[in-house]
């Protein structure tokens, strides 16, 4: 995990293999907690209700891009967040790191953006704070959000749930968020009609719960997409997955940009898709429910062996994918990030 020269890197904020060993081997080992470090929310055990929580910091630039901007994506990546442990949002806290400079109605938009994404959810944001710092230090405006919620079913929401023979599916196609971003970035020249996936997962989720989907996992494909999550939960859930390249739902602008930038899909930033988790059975009718959402949500791979019924078993590489060829080839988790950063 230690860089040569001793120094973090912007790799080890990227998704990948940087970051996770910065978690598990210096944040994680200090910390003490380890219960619910990896997960997307925290479970806080009460003496009333089940309640979660979680918390993020966003920073992209441009702060407005196809599909979305800064505001929105702070509000829904806390909520998004909130789902994946099927927990209700009941309040949200907001806190603006703005850099001295930015114009006064962009700021305006970002919070009349915040503003309208939670009233569409029903959600409010109740304490905050503001800081300023110099011209040149902030990036335009960086925003923290945190968000606590209700868990109201009995289910295990997370990666030691999930069992072998378990059905892997993605809700919908992925890479787009990452796209719009880079196209947004007047300097590269990158022209593209797609837009960020930006959205609220909490719907979809909640209707998989009421529909008595049992849930094992979920995870926001975030930074270090469908490469990164499907690592993070082979390692946590002590199990290997087995993906199909032919079955990942991918749009075919986003396909052709990954190969002109010379980067992988699969490890591109999502802000609105989700990998779900749930007993092969009940595939159908998890698909039924997500497809009302985005047609392309699709069963991409299977939960395989305990680690511990795998003597040969490489644990460096838990996630294998197979191509369109059929070959089986072990999914390797890149460094540190593909690209300038995105989310």
């Amino acid at each position: 995990m230690q860089p040569p020269d001793g120094r973090i890197q912007m790799g080890h904020g990227g998704g990948g293999r940087l970051m996770r060993e910065l978690i598990t081997e210096l944040v994680v080992p200090k910390l003490g907690h380890q219960k619910n470090v990896l997960h997307d929310a925290a479970l806080l055990y009460t003496p009333g209700p089940q309640l979660a929580f979680s918390t993020d910091s966003y920073v992209v630039r441009p702060l407005f891009f196809p599909g979305g901007d800064i505001g929105r994506l702070a509000v829904y990546g806390s909520v998004n967040d909130l789902a994946m442990a099927g927990a209700r949002p009941l309040a949200l806290s907001l806190s603006l790191i703005i850099e001295e400079g930015l114009e006064v109605d962009c700021l305006a938009r970002v919070i009349d953006s915040v503003g309208e994404a939670c009233r569409g959810i029903g959600v409010e944001v109740i304490t905050g704070d503001t800081k300023v710092v110099e011209r040149g230090k902030g990036d335009g405006l960086f925003i923290n959000s945190t968000a606590i919620g209700v868990v109201e079913h009995p289910l295990n929401i997370s990666p030691s749930a999930i069992r072998p023979g378990d059905a892997v599916i993605v809700s919908g196609d992925l890479g787009r968020h990452g796209l719009a971003v880079l196209s947004a970035r007047a300097e590269l020249g990158l022209r593209s009609p797609i837009e960020s996936d930006l959205g609220c997962l909490l719907e979809p989720v909640m209707e998989l719960l009421a529909a008595g989907v049992e849930l094992h996992c979920l995870r926001d494909l975030t930074r270090g997409g469908l490469a990164s999550a499907s690592d993070e939960i082979a390692r946590s859930g002590q199990c290997t997955l087995q993906l199909e390249q032919q079955r990942i739902p991918v749009h075919p602008s986003v396909n052709a940009a990954c190969e002109v930038l010379g980067l992988d899909p699969l490890a591109m930033a999502n802000e609105g898709r989700m990998l779900v988790i749930c007993p092969a059975e009940q595939e159908d009718l998890a698909l039924t429910v997500l497809q009302r959402y985005q047609p392309e949500a699709a069963r991409v791979g299977t939960v395989g062996q305990r680690w511990a019924d795998g003597s040969s078993l490489d644990a460096r590489y838990p996630v294998s994918l197979i191509s369109e060829l059929g070959v089986n080839c072990p999914m390797v988790l890149a460094e540190g990030e593909q690209i300038p950063r995105i989310c």
